[in-house]
Parts: C-alpha cells; structure tokens; sequence
C-alpha cells in the first residue's frame, strides 16, 4: 500500500488549490466515497465514476481529498494523467504511469503479471522512450496485442486489490489519446473480482460538438455499475467561505461581491480573482487571461472576430444587435458563431448569446487594441441610436462613453438614471446620475447641455439616500455647491442645500444642518412653486427631528398648504406625515392614530418616503412602550414595502431592519436576530452592516463567543454612528468583564462616552445603560483584586452611579416619558453599584437593600421583557440569595435564568450558575427545550456529521447549521460536538 506520506505526489500535475479546506464539496465527496465503495453505504461494492466538470471548478482539489480519505479507510491509491500533446500523444500515458507506481510500490505483484502477461512490459515507462533498450520498433508496438494487454491491465489491478482495496484515478480524460479511452471501456464493462474503484475525470466545457470523448461518455454512462458525477460551480456562500480561506485579511464587502459575481462559482477563478483583489480597478490575472484566451486558438479568424466583437457588448448580446455592431456578412456571421458555440466559447440563447465563462468575455475585452475598443463601442453606439438595434439607455451611456461620444454619453446616462429610479434601482441610478455629473465636470460641456443641474445634483443624492449612502449624498452635494458659479440662479442654490441637510440629519455631523436648511428655504422662490414646497417641507421635518416643534408645525403647515393647492400629493404626504409626529407630546393613542392616518395618505399619493417613514415611526412608538408584537409588525411592514420597491437600504428602511433585530434581541429570539443580520449575498452599506453587526455580537456574546475583537474593530465607525458605539461598547465592556479586567470595562466607558458626547451631548440617555454594564464588569471582576484595587475601583463605581443620574435629572421628552428600557436599567446602575460596594466591602449596603434592589430590577427587566438581562439579573440575585442564605429562593431565581439560559443557548449564565453551586431543582429539562429541527440536527451530528453535509441532507446552509449546533451545544451544556453526542444518547435523544 502507497505511504501516506508520499501520497501527495500521486495528485501532481494539475496545480492543487491553496486552500488546505476543501470548500462546498462535501455532499459530492460523500456521494462519490460511497460509490466507490470508499465509504460503502448498504453494503455497495466499488463501481466506476465519471467525474466532469469545467476547468477550475475543482475536481483536482475534490480528488485529492478523496484520496486522503481512501488512505484513511485503508485503500491503496493510483493516479494517471493524460497530457496534452495534440495529435502526438503516447497510447496509453497514464497507464504508463500507474504502471510505474504500482512497479515501485508492488514489484513482486507486478513481476508475477508481467511473467503471465508480457505484454503489459509495453507499458512500462522506460520502454517507451527513444532508444529503448528492448530493441523493439515501431512495427512491433503497433502490433501489440491489445486484447492481451487489456487483459494483463485488468489482472494487474485484480492482484494488487488483494493486499488492500485499490482506487484507480485517471485525470484529465478529454486529453486522453483513443488507446487511452479504449483501455478505460475496457475496464468500466469487465467487472472485478476484487475491492477496484475507478474514477475518471475530464472537463465538460472542452468537449465540444465534435469531441471523440463526448461519444465515448455516452457510451460509459450506459455500461451498468459506471455513475456519472457532475461537479457543479459552488454556491455563492460557499465562494464567500473559500474567499476568507484565501485571503488573510477581510475584504471589503463590494471586493467580495464582485469576486463572487465575476468567478461564477469556479475555484480556480476565485483563487486567482482574490490573488488580483488588492490591486487597482477591474481587470483579469494575466495568468488567468492566458488561461481564458487559449480557447480562442481553437477558432478560425471569422470565430475570432464574431467573439471580440461579442466581448464589447459585456457578458451577453443579443443576435441582432451582434449583426448590427459586427458588420458581417450574414454567412460569415453565422460561421462565426457556430464555430464558437461548438467550441463552447459562446453558448447560444434566447435569441442572445453569452460567454461560457463572463471572465473569458472580460479577457478577450482586455486583449483588444485601444484603437479597435473605441471603434466597436462606435459601432455599438450607432447601433442603439439609429434603431438598428434594441437596447437600453444605460447600454447606450456606456457605449458612448468608451467611444469618447460624450453628449450622447451625458443624455444617455440621464436617462438611463431615471429609468433605474423608476424600476427600484437606486444603487444603479446613482452611478449613472454621478457619471453624468463627471461629464459635467467639462465646462465646456456644460454650456452645451440645456438641463437644470440642480435637479440632477438632487436626483443624484436621492438615489444615494435610497441606496443607503447619506455621507456619500452629502460629500457629492457639497461637491457641486463648491462649483456652482456665483451667477447660478438662487433656485439651484436652494434645491441643492436642501438636498444636502437631507443628508446631513441621517448622519452623525458637526455641521448644522438646521441652519443649511433655513438657508435653502430663504433662497426659494416666493409664491406657489413645487421648489418651495419642497424645501418648506424638508425644512419641517429637520426641525421636527431637533425638538423645535413649533416651528416645525409653522413650517409643515406652509408645506401642507402649497403642496395641496399644487396638487403634489406626495410633498403633501411629507408634511402630513411631519405633522402627525407633532403629536408626540399628546396621548400615544393620538399620535399613532394620526401616524396611521399619514400612512394612509402616502399609500394612496404614492410617496414611499413618507409611507416608509411613517411605517418606522409607529414601530418606534410601539417600541418605546414595549409593545413588541406591533412594534414588530410595523417595522416588518416597512422592511417588506422597501424591498418590493428595491430600496431595502433607504432611510427607515433598513432602520426598521436593525431596531427589529434589536427588538429580537431583547425578547431572546436570537435565531431570528442572526437571521436579519445575516447580509450573505447582499451589498450594504458599510454603516449599515456595521449597524447590524453591533446587535448580533450582543446575542453571540451572549452565547459565550470571544468577539472582542470584533467589537472592537466597529470603533472606526463610532464618530460616523453613534448607535453603533453604543452596542459595540457595551459588548466590549461584557467581554472585559469576563476577563475580570475591570480597567478595560472603565476605560471602554471613558471612550464612549467621550466620542458620543462631542456628536450628542455629554448627557445622552444611553448613558445609564453604558454605566450599568461598566459597573457590572468592575462588579464580576471585585473577587479577583487586591484590598487597594478594591477602594480605588469602588471609587470608579461612584462616578459612574452619579453621572448616570445626572443623565435621568436632565432628562427632557415632549412626553414626559421615560418608558420600561430606561426605568430597567436605571435600578440596574443602582443594583450594579450596590453589588460592587458589597464585594468590595467598601460603604457595604445593608442585605436587605441589596436584595430589595435587584428584585426591584428584576421585576422592571421582566416588565420591559428582555430575556438575556433578565436571565443575568436572576444570576446576580441568586448569587446575593446563597450568600445571605436564602437557599430556596436563590434555588428558584436560578432555575429561571436557567431555563432561560437554555433556551438562548447562553453558555455563560449556565457557567455562572455552575460557578456559584446552583443546581437545578428538578431534573434538567433542556432536551424538552430542544427544537424539532435541534432534535433532527443532534441527531445528524451524533452520526458523525459535518455541518456542509448537514446542510445539504437538510437543505440548509452550512452557516444556518453552524447557529443551530451552538444553540444544541449551550442547552445541552456541552463543551463541544462529541460531549453532546454522548449527551445525546445518555439522555435517549437520538
């Protein structure tokens, strides 16, 4: 049997991956070891398979992990390659090559064949060069008994399976010469005695219309006991998993979009496209380019042609505008495409055609001349503007642009803008906008367009606002108010500073966006106009959003009034909707009603913004009552309508997504918080992942995870929003507390607080919250300092109590109200602080009133419903009941944290527990809190698993298991898998 040790040699010849985890194959390694007979399932014997797929979607890298585990299972390994020689290849090459390793591994099995069978001495490698020393001639190989060496061949294989199970691996069969395929059907119809599995391999994108092996594989495919394994590309997940295997440090998430998009799934692609990731702009490896571009060898120059030409259009073209641009002949053109659609360079459509792989269009692109660019991007360009063929405005403006046709270019992107707006994309619409505003940029160019810039500087920071970029908005709109001449008409001034304090107040900023709004409001038109309403409005909801309400009543009710008399239903929908927020300072019941009223309205006006916003306004007064289920209802309605207009990202829209995921998170639904986070396969925005990322590291933080690092690379996004400096910090400070460094929790305090009080002010309500988890880190980490450290900390915790309530004195809400969140952390700042005097032993309160306290929270963190902290709360109060000695009731307020701890997966609570000597009052339940899909999850892992085989028995990813397997291993109390297998089978579950 071949050494493992050596075994890496067998696979060489075809560059391996550098990934060392085999990626998204797991189902297709398990499926080809069973045929195989490798992993025999049911008691299957070893059968042949057929392994295809294209080049670079890695059945090199799926074979060498099948070889591994063949060695694993005891199995002796073989490996041939057939090489590309053309028309001159030697008959029977990798034969020739099994043969040597099998006379270096078995000389005595091989010995006794060839004494049988001397024709199989043919095969030997060192015959089969010129000079051989057998004296042999051409003449006599040529009249090699085929039938005599196909039988030694097959005996060969027969005897050497009798020391151990042998696996013959032939790669590469599209090159194989026709001796080669003979041999191979020979073999796939002539059973064995003995354990022989035979793989071959071959690429599906060469076997073109007239390739010998495509017939070939048709015929194996119907020979009983031959299977054949399709190697699909992997899955966009599983491309992101190999991207971060590839790459050491995390890329960006459009880098990571765009590998995913432009490899299609191959390996070998997204090897090279990540190796290229760092490097400036848009373009293909030149390794990889080489790779691509030997295909078109194989074309005639007709071929040749008709594929640059297709190239230029991008990843497909149509067939009437290929023979508008081409300007071929109809014969030669239809040559011309046959060629390349046999040869599997272009594949042919509806009445379209694309390339086999997009990255071979990107290259043959790169391989054209600078010169025959601009000449097929003119051809391409009149195309489109004379008729000749059909197509879009924003195919048009690319066109145009690479052609240098720039006045087509300008109008062509304008409109290609507005068409994007008016089908939901808003991502698409920006670029445009901006492109168009890049020609501008020419001042000559501008003198000869007849178009109101500021309408476009405004339409171009709406598409940013809807796409989720509100700092990107305003750099762009301060970018044209910098190069608006002085002479400008005051109306395009007013339009574009408008436009910029929309983009300000959705952002952390010094500059006062109030001021810039009332400047845009001075330069509007007097009199009726849709400008002044506009901005009227605006205005309005900016003073609404900084609690100058009176004024903002004065300014809505002008807006309201001009829109009305206009007949602008949507601006009139803005300002109803700032108008029902007035009502904040009245009963909630008066203020949802008219909210509900506004929705309404901009429903039937068609204005998404005001609809949206009114959506996330009712979900927040809902929320800041504690009344979930409405709040999540709102929130999802407004999430839903977004996504139904392409805007998942815009203000309010996403809002809604991240304060449910919070709302998830106080309420213990973790999974559904993961899930909401969970941004695979998506493009946000960099805050706004950000924004998401901050409430999920809460629930993995609690689920026991080290995400301290994590945490702490979000303080780069601190000063751009302050929402995430609130939930990243305070998931800092948790995880410094359970490293008992109580000068991290302070000192992670004195960050926050300082960044968030020069954007806010010193005072902000989130305050509280961010003391009461600093002291509850200083408190965990008491038992472990010296008396000295003790004092001087206890000192820390004075500070932190008094400033928390300087925050409640200073207080101020139009309402009045300082709803469940805030009272429950309030006594949690006080509890905090009393626990940490009384470890510290330093102004110790009295028993009683510590315990009264941290009832108290306890009571008010169950009325505000937050699972978690209630869960921690009980752990703390369990712990001061043991000390006191209150057994029974510490035993009670354990058990609930418990079965709460249990049913979140949080590890940490039941180590607390463990910790302090708190066991469960009655039998431990956590296999009644396990899920019907946990059950059938633990089972699968009891069976020994991976999570990529999960997923695809399931039909889950892989990642959604990983979150499912954490769960299982917190309620079950396991340290890893196979602890909760054993639990598993203990307690009778599987």
């Amino acid at each position: 049997m071949v050494n493992p040790v050596d075994a890496h040699e067998i696979m060489d010849g075809v560059a391996t991956h550098t990934s060392q985890v085999l990626v998204g194959r797991d189902a297709e390694l398990a499926e080809i070891a069973s045929l195989l007979g490798v992993r025999p399932v049911s008691g299957q014997g070893p059968s042949a398979v057929l392994l295809s797929g294209d080049a670079g979607v890695g059945k090199t890298r799926l074979l060498t992990e099948l070889r591994d585990l063949a060695f694993t299972e005891g199995w002796q390994v073989f490996a041939g390659h057939c090489l590309d020689f053309g028309d001159s290849a030697l008959p029977y090459l990798p034969f020739s090559e099994v043969l040597g390793r099998l006379a270096a591994d078995l000389p005595d099995v091989v010995d006794t064949v060839a004494a049988a069978h001397p024709s199989l001495a043919r095969l030997q490698p060192g015959r089969r060069v010129l000079g051989a020393p057998d004296g042999s001639t051409g003449t006599e190989a040529a009249a090699l008994d085929r039938a005599d060496l196909f039988e030694a061949v097959h005996v060969l294989l027969e005897a050497a399976s009798a020391k151990a199970p042998l696996l013959l691996v032939i790669e590469d069969a599209h090159w194989a010469d026709q001796s080669t395929r003979d041999m191979l059907s020979f073999l796939f119809s002539r059973p064995f005695l003995g354990p022989v599995g035979l793989v071959a391999s071959y690429r599906s994108d060469d076997l073109h219309r007239r390739h010998p092996l495509r017939r070939q594989v048709a015929e194996w495919s119907r020979i009983r006991g031959v299977e054949r394994v399709q190697l699909s590309p992997l899955t966009a997940p599983d491309v992101r998993i190999l991207i971060s295997e590839l790459h050491a440090d995390a890329l960006d998430e459009c880098e990571i979009a765009d590998i995913v998009d432009r490899a299609e799934g191959n390996a070998f692609f997204v090897e090279e496209l990540v190796g290229a990731a760092s490097g400036p702009g848009r373009w293909v490896p030149d390794d990889l380019a080489d790779v691509l571009l030997v295909r078109l060898d194989r074309l005639d120059d007709a071929a040749r042609q008709v594929v640059r030409v297709a190239s230029v259009a991008g990843r497909k073209v149509s067939h009437e505008m290929l023979t508008a641009a081409s300007g071929l002949p109809a014969t030669a053109l239809d040559d011309g495409l046959r060629r390349a659609v046999e040869m599997n360079v272009l594949v042919a459509g509806q009445g379209h055609y694309s390339f086999r792989h997009a990255l071979l269009g990107e290259a043959v692109y790169d391989d054209l001349l600078p010169g025959e660019r601009v000449r097929l991007h003119a051809a391409y360009t009149e195309s489109l503007r004379s008729g000749a063929a059909r197509g879009t405005a924003a195919e048009l403006a690319r066109h145009a642009r690479l052609a240098m046709d720039l006045p087509t270019a300008l109008a062509a992107s304008v409109r290609a803008g507005d068409e994007a707006t008016a089908v939901g994309g808003p991502d698409e619409a920006a670029q445009h906008y901006e492109q168009a505003l890049e020609l501008l940029a020419d001042p000559r160019r501008g003198e000869e367009w007849d178009g109101d810039l500021s309408k476009l500087v405004a339409k171009a920071a709406d598409a940013l606002m809807a796409s989720g970029h509100p700092i990107r908005a305003a750099a762009l709109v301060g970018e044209q108010l910098e190069r608006l001449p002085a002479d400008a008409p005051p109306a395009y001034r007013s339009r574009m500073l408008s436009a910029r304090a929309t983009a300000l107040v959705a952002m952390e900023t010094d500059e006062d966006a109030v001021a810039i709004s009332r400047e845009a409001v001075d330069l509007a038109p007097e009199g009726a106009s849709g400008l002044r309403a506009k901005v009227l409005a605006v205005h309005a909801r900016i003073l609404s959003n900084h609690g100058r309400f009176e004024e903002a009543q004065a300014y809505g009710l002008e807006a309201l009034g001009l829109a009305e008399r206009l007949d602008l239903p949507e601006l009139a929908s803005e300002a109803i909707t700032t108008l029902s927020v007035l009502k904040k300072a009245g009963p909630k019941e008066t203020l949802r009603s008219a909210l509900e009223d506004a929705v309404a309205q901009a429903q039937r006006a068609g204005a998404l913004h005001a609809e949206l916003r009114g959506r996330w306004l009712l979900g927040r007064s809902y929320e800041d009552w504690a009344e979930f289920d409405e709040t999540e209802r709102w929130f999802r309605s407004a999430m839903d309508r977004a996504v139904d207009a392409g805007v998942p990202w815009a203000p309010f829209a996403f809002e809604s997504r991240w304060q449910l995921s919070w709302v998830k998170l106080v309420r213990g639904e973790w999974d559904e918080l993961l899930a909401l986070a969970d941004v695979t396969g998506q493009s946000p925005p960099a805050i706004s992942r950000a924004l998401l990322d901050s409430v999920r590291l809460y629930a993995e933080d609690g689920r026991g995870a080290d995400v301290a690092a994590e945490a702490a690379a979000l303080r780069r996004f601190w000063r751009k929003e302050g929402a995430i400096a609130i939930h990243s910090a305070a998931v800092e400070m948790l995880q410094a507390g359970r490293r008992d460094d109580a000068a991290a929790a302070v000192r992670i305090y004195d960050d926050v607080v300082g960044v968030l009080g020069e954007i806010w002010h010193p005072w902000f309500s989130a305050r509280i919250r961010l003391a009461a988890v600093a002291v509850g880190a200083v408190a965990q980490a008491m038992p472990h300092l010296s008396a000295a450290e003790r004092t001087a900390y206890a000192g820390h915790v004075d500070r932190l109590h008094a400033e928390g309530h300087v925050v409640l004195d200073r207080y101020s809400d139009p309402s009045g109200f300082w709803g469940p969140e805030g009272r429950a952390w309030t006594k949690r700042l006080d509890a905090e602080t009393l626990r940490a005097r009384w470890l510290a032993g330093v102004d110790a309160p009295p028993l009683e009133a510590l315990v009264g306290t941290w009832r108290e929270a306890e009571t008010l963190f169950e009325d505000f419903g937050d699972v978690h902290e209630l869960a921690r709360v009980r752990v703390a109060l369990a712990a001061i009941l043991r000390a006191t000695g209150d057994q029974a009731a510490a035993r009670v307020v354990a058990d609930a944290a418990r079965e709460a701890a249990h049913r979140l997966g949080a590890r940490p609570i039941l180590d607390e527990l463990r910790e302090i000597g708190s066991a469960p009052a009655r039998g431990d339940a956590a296999s009644d809190a396990l899920t019907a899909r946990e059950r059938e999850i633990l089972a699968l892992v009891a069976e020994g698993r991976s999570n990529g085989e999960i997923g695809k028995q399931l039909f889950i990813s892989a990642k959604t298991v990983s979150v499912h397997v954490s769960n299982i291993l917190g309620k079950l109390g396991a340290a890893g898998r196979t602890e909760a297998a054993a639990i598993a089978r203990r307690r009778g579950l599987v």
